[in-house]
Order: structure tokens, then C-alpha cells, then sequence
């Protein structure tokens, strides 16, 4: 089930863009990689074995792949660090 729309401060909204879609869901800043793919399976509508990439887009507008928990820890401590507290991810 999508995350809930309620937020509180420890909440990081990300904007998922997919499909001519924008949709907002609310990440705590500890979520694991495992649990945003199955946001974004059910988010998106893609089936268990269906291969897809998460990319959010950097503060100066590159895309960045996020294919390990490193790197989604790196998203959203810079969102944390730039005050955006918004991930866009695509």
C-alpha cells in the first residue's frame, strides 16, 4: 500500500513522475531500497518481474540513478542538506 499522505517533520515528500503522471507520497529518510521498488510497483502498476530504474533528478536538474542503498541514502541526505525535503523521482 502507498505510503500515507499524512506528513509529519521527519517526512521527505517525494514527486513521482511516471506516465504523464505526477504523484506525491511521503518517505520517511531511513526507507530502504527494497521497500521504495515496492512503492513504486504498486505505485505504477508494474508487475513483480518487471524491471524498471528509479531515478530522481539532482539539484541541478541531472537525472541520477538510484540502483543501491547507497545511493537513495545520498538523495535524500542531499534533499536534507539543500532544505528541498522534495524528491523528484522519475
Amino acid at each position: 500500500m502507498p505510503t500515507q499522505l499524512v506528513t509529519d517533520n521527519q517526512e521527505i515528500r517525494a514527486k513521482i513522475a511516471y506516465n504523464g503522471e505526477v504523484l506525491i507520497i511521503y518517505v520517511n529518510p531511513s526507507i530502504k531500497l527494497d521497500e521504495l521498488c515496492n512503492e513504486m510497483r504498486e505505485i505504477c502498476r508494474f508487475t513483480y518481474d518487471q524491471v524498471f530504474t528509479i531515478k530522481w533528478v539532482d539539484e541541478e536538474g541531472d537525472p541520477c540513478t538510484i540502483s543501491t542503498q547507497l545511493e537513495l541514502d545520498e538523495a535524500i541526505r542531499l534533499c536534507e542538506v539543500n532544505r528541498d525535503h522534495e524528491l523528484t523521482i522519475h
